[in-house]
C-alpha cells in the first residue's frame, strides 16, 4: 500500500514539518566569487543559516472514547465518556525569506495546530515566532520573528527548472540537526497526489526524511526552488519519491498573505478534464496532445464573458504550457481576482488566443486531512 508522509517527526505527543521562500531582505552573500569559484561546500555555508527549525505546540480535542479508555487504563472508567485534551508538538524546518522583516515561509500543517510557535537558528538562538496566515490547500505558511542579524535564503525561479537539474534538500530531520541530501529534479508538475487540494509539485529523488517537510530545496547556486513537503512510500523508508512545493506558486501565496492576512482565490468558471484518446479523436486533436478540455462553461461566468467555449482545449496559460485539468485549475487560483489571463485555445482546429479576467471561486468544503 502507497503511504503519502508529509515527512512528519513524532515528538512529545505528535509532530510535524516546515518551510519556505519568498521575497529576501537580506540576501546571501557568496563572497563575490565567480561561479566556476564556487564549490558545493561554500555554497552551503552560505545557504544553511536561513534554514532553521521550527516548533509548534498546542492542544487538541481528544475523542470521547479515546479519553475513555485512556482513563480505563488508570482503573477509573467514567459513566459519561467527557472530551479530553492533550499536548501536540510539531517539529520541522523553515526558511528565512526576508531577513529585515523577519519573515519565515513554512508549511501549513507544521503550525496549523500550535498555539505557540518558536523558531530555532542555526546560530542556537530560540525565538517567539507569529503566525501571519497560512494555506491549508496549498501547505503554505509564514511566521514572523523579531531578531538582528538573521540570514535570508537566495531565492530562484521554480519555472526554469528542468528534470535531471541538480538539486539539494536542507532540513532538521528527526532529533538530528540539520542536514542536507542531494539528488536530482525527477519530475515536474506532479498533481493528483491526494496530499493538498491544488498541486503543481516538484519531483526528486533528494531524500527527504521525517522533519524535512517545509524545508528548502536548492539549485547548484544556492538558490530557493521548492520548499519540501512531503514523501511517497510504499513501506518503511524513503524510496526517492519526495514532492516539493514550486517557489513561484510559494511566492504568490505569500504576497497575498502579506497583503490580505489570507488567500483571495480565483476562477474563470470552467469545468475541466484531461484531454485523453476519446477526446483526441472526436475534437480532431492531434495526437497525444497536452491540455485540459473545457466541458463546461458557467452561466455568467468571466470565462462566458470572454468568449470560451465548451470543447475548447487550453494548451497554454499565460505563456505556461498546460499539462493536464489540475495543473490549469492550480494555476488559475494562483492568480488574484480580476487579474486578467492569457489562454491558448485549440478550437476547431484553429488556435486562438482569449484573454479572461479572473474572477471569484465558489466555496468549498476544505480536504481532509
Amino acid at each position: 500500500m502507497v503511504r503519502i508522509i508529509k515527512a512528519i517527526w513524532l515528538g512529545a505527543a505528535i509532530a510535524v514539518a516546515a518551510s519556505g521562500a519568498a521575497d529576501a531582505g537580506a540576501p546571501l552573500e557568496l563572497g563575490g566569487q565567480s561561479d566556476a569559484a564556487l564549490t558545493l561546500p561554500a555554497i552551503l555555508k552560505a545557504v544553511l543559516p536561513a534554514v532553521i527549525d521550527v516548533e509548534a505546540r498546542g492542544r487538541v480535542a481528544q475523542s470521547a472514547t479515546a479519553a475513555s479508555n485512556a482513563r480505563r487504563k488508570t482503573g477509573v472508567a467514567p459513566k459519561v465518556p467527557t472530551v479530553a485534551r492533550r499536548d501536540v508538538i510539531a517539529t520541522g524546518s523553515g526558511v528565512v525569506i526576508d531577513a529585515d522583516a523577519g519573515l519565515v515561509v513554512t508549511n501549513h500543517h507544521v503550525i496549523s495546530r500550535g498555539e505557540t510557535i518558536t523558531v530555532r537558528l542555526a546560530d542556537g538562538r530560540e525565538l517567539d515566532a507569529m503566525k501571519l496566515g497560512s494555506d491549508p490547500d496549498t501547505d503554505v505558511a509564514v511566521v514572523k520573528v523579531k531578531a538582528e542579524a538573521l540570514t535570508a535564503i537566495q531565492l530562484g525561479d521554480s519555472d526554469t527548472l528542468e528534470v535531471g537539474e541538480s538539486v539539494f534538500a536542507i532540513g532538521n530531520p528527526l532529533p538530528l540537526g540539520q542536514t542536507v541530501s542531494s539528488g536530482i529534479v525527477s519530475g515536474l508538475h506532479r498533481s493528483n497526489m491526494g496530499i493538498v487540494r491544488y498541486e503543481d509539485f516538484i519531483q526528486t529523488d533528494a531524500a527527504i526524511y521525517p522533519g524535512n517537510s517545509g524545508g528548502a530545496l536548492i539549485d547548484l547556486r544556492g538558490r530557493l526552488v521548492a520548499i519540501n513537503t512531503a514523501f511517497v512510500s510504499p513501506g518503511k523508508g524513503n524510496p526517492g519519491l519526495g514532492f516539493a512545493i514550486p517557489l513561484n506558486m510559494v511566492r504568490s501565496i505569500v504576497d497575498q498573505i502579506l497583503e490580505y492576512g489570507g488567500i483571495h482565490r480565483g476562477a474563470l468558471g470552467v469545468t475541466l478534464e484531461d484531454t485523453n484518446a476519446k477526446l483526441w479523436r472526436d475534437l480532431k486533436l492531434p495526437p497525444r496532445q497536452r491540455g485540459a478540455v473545457i466541458v463546461k462553461v458557467e452561466a455568467g461566468s468571466t470565462a462566458e464573458s470572454a468568449g470560451l467555449k465548451s470543447g475548447d482545449v487550453v494548451t497554454a496559460f499565460d505563456s505556461t504550457p498546460v499539462q493536464d485539468a489540475a495543473h490549469l485549475r492550480t494555476r488559475m487560483v494562483l492568480l488574484r481576482i480580476d487579474e486578467i489571463a492569457e489562454l491558448l485555445v485549440l478550437r476547431e482546429g484553429r488556435q486562438i488566443v482569449i484573454r479572461a479576467a479572473i474572477g471569484p471561486t465558489a466555496p468549498h468544503a476544505s480536504l481532509k486531512r
